[in-house]
């Protein structure tokens, strides 16, 4: 089944969003992972969520825009991995949610105990929802245990999977792709590896954007460790880059986003080695761009790609909304996408100014403990 013009602008379209999402709240996760570790005094901390205090709940617009594009648009490669990534998708969305609580709730009692708890919190989703993702994201590259069939309506809703030889007749029969493998069967050697890969990038990537928001002594550390972590980065990156594009990518033209991702990351790492802070990060955010590109390309022109049987991959064309839908949606897209694009640029460049320890006020934020329950204001 040929893919008609309005299913590849929307795959593309999907890709662009997810490369939003990981570039931009890449770094806010490496802030908080960096939370406990690069800080080392309240102010400092302070500090360091200012960094991305005004972007944060701006940038997860993108995961929601990509998630729901991805419903409306490809409702079975929505619904596919649901069928088996059920319970990752949920742990994410946990992890979101503390981390939005962490971010939110932290300043609103001036308690020590309180900071350090919601802090703790922060840091271990941080690490947690970036290492989910990558493995996510490996799992793309890599394949999942895709079947087609149908569940039986008794017997215990035993699956019975379709005849690979006749697969158009039992997808038009009702049968649909299942991934059938379960929550275990997304780790492997490879989606570790990825998982790993973007903790890597995003500490990189979050240490270099501190080092471009911030001044003085605390700069000075930030630029110092993401000279370390770039060379590490950089080669984890290209180890596993190198492996997907070998063993699992059927095509070719994935090599280009690759060695440009490859070269950016390298260029990052040289201008990091030099403290030039700014040109590391823009080319640490193209590196991260690139990746995520070459990620999209290594499944193309499928959805998902099944490590069952090349007949069980579930392809764009079959995973598909209607003309209709889909057309209606890229009128929404053309109309609204530029004014979220328009509004997050304006953001970043109102707050474009660094910021240091100076800046923060002495005076601790929140409530006092003892006036919790008297409803009165600090």
């Amino acid at each position: 089944m040929e893919l008609t013009a309005l299913q590849i602008i929307w795959f593309v379209l999907i890709a662009v969003l997810w490369i939003g999402y990981l570039t931009l709240e890449g770094f806010g996760f490496g802030v908080g992972m960096l939370l406990k570790i690069l800080p080392r005094n309240e102010k400092e901390r302070r500090l360091a969520l200012n960094t991305i205090g005004p972007h944060w709940d701006g940038n997860e617009v993108f995961l929601l825009t990509a998630g729901g594009a991805t419903f409306a648009a490809f409702p079975e490669w929505y619904a596919t991995m649901f069928s088996g990534m059920y319970m990752a998708l949920v742990a994410i969305l946990l992890f979101l949610i503390v981390r939005i609580v962490a971010i939110e709730w932290r300043g609103k009692i001036n308690s020590h105990g309180w900071r350090t708890t919601w802090d703790w919190l922060h840091t271990g989703v941080a690490w947690l929802v970036t290492l989910v993702w990558g493995v996510a994201f490996g799992n793309l590259v890599q394949g999942t245990q895709i079947r087609i069939g149908h569940y039986e309506q008794y017997g215990g809703g035993q699956f019975i999977e379709a005849d690979r030889a006749n697969i158009d007749a039992a997808l038009a029969a009702g049968d649909q792709h299942f991934l059938t493998g379960g929550f275990v069967s997304l780790f492997t050697p490879f989606t570790i590896v990825a998982g790993l890969v973007f903790l890597a990038l995003f500490l990189t990537h979050g240490a270099l954007w501190l080092a471009i928001k911030t001044k003085g002594e605390f700069q000075e550390r930030a630029i110092e460790l993401a000279k370390k972590l770039s060379i590490g980065s950089t080669g984890l990156t290209a180890v596993w880059g190198i492996w997907g594009q070998l063993a699992y990518s059927d095509n070719g033209f994935g090599w280009i986003p690759l060695l440009l991702a490859a070269a950016l990351l390298i260029g990052s790492t040289l201008m990091a080695q030099q403290a030039k802070d700014l040109p590391a990060f823009l080319m640490s955010f193209g590196g991260l761009a690139l990746a995520v590109t070459w990620v999209f390309t290594t499944f193309w022109p499928n959805a998902m790609k099944s490590t069952v049987s090349d007949a069980y991959h579930l392809t764009l064309a079959q995973a598909s909304a209607t003309a209709p839908t889909q057309a209606v949606m890229l009128i929404a897209a053309v109309i609204f996408v530029p004014i979220v694009f328009g509004y997050m640029g304006w953001s970043y460049k109102q707050f474009a100014a660094r910021i240091g320890t100076e800046n923060i006020s002495d005076e601790p934020a929140g409530l006092h403990p003892d006036k919790i329950r008297q409803f009165e204001t600090a």
